[in-house]
């Protein structure tokens, strides 16, 4: 297990689109994907665990990552949420 702290840069936080942006790129890897707030710990994979985190923008999270294709996925994930998932998020194929 690998794990990262982030923050949050879309200006809305985790509401629906970058919530749906996430999670379609978390479904991407085979290993467990999750992230941990204050709230608690949430699996990336999962539309309802995203937004019932209700992270907002400059929040801090840690991202942790499981299995095979770990260190991808962290780091794909993490400089995703970094950048922005917002309006202008483009994923790449």
């Amino acid at each position: 297990m690998i794990s990262r702290k982030v923050i949050v840069a879309d200006e809305t936080g985790l509401h629906l689109r970058p919530a749906g942006i996430l999670c379609k790129l978390a479904c991407r890897y085979k290993c467990k994907i999750e992230f941990i707030t204050d709230k608690g710990t949430f699996n990336a994979k999962s539309i309802l665990n995203v937004l019932g985190a209700c992270v907002q923008k400059d929040d801090e999270i840690e991202l942790r990552c499981d299995g095979e294709d770990e260190e991808q996925a962290l780091n794909d994930i993490g400089n995703a949420i970094e950048s922005g998932l917002g309006d202008d998020f483009k994923m790449s194929e």
